[in-house]
């Protein structure tokens, strides 16, 4: 197929650039930054964290829903991805 040897080059250079990029993490950890049960409030934080810029890469950031059911509610937890090197998260100033 005409193409078939740039497009898998194009690809493996893609993922040696990542796996670069992300080596010093890759023996980090999730490190929670913030958590709360009320929608409202998680979407005001949000907000206010991307008006602030406090993290530069928005890549390092996980948010995670924890579905609620009858007996525990919905919870909204915002991580960040910390390298093995640093001892604490960042602060994001809550």
């Amino acid at each position: 197929m005409p193409g078939q040897r740039k497009r898998k080059r194009q690809k493996q250079e893609a993922r040696q650039r990542h796996a670069a990029e992300y080596a010093e993490y890759a023996k980090g950890s999730w490190q929670v930054v913030y958590e709360t049960q009320d929608y409202d409030e998680w979407q005001a934080y949000l907000r206010r964290l991307r008006a602030e810029r406090t993290y530069d890469e928005e890549s390092k950031l996980r948010a995670d829903t924890f579905c609620g059911r009858l007996v525990h509610p919905t919870t909204y937890r915002l991580s960040v991805l910390v390298s093995a090197d640093s001892a604490v998260a960042p602060s994001a100033g809550e």
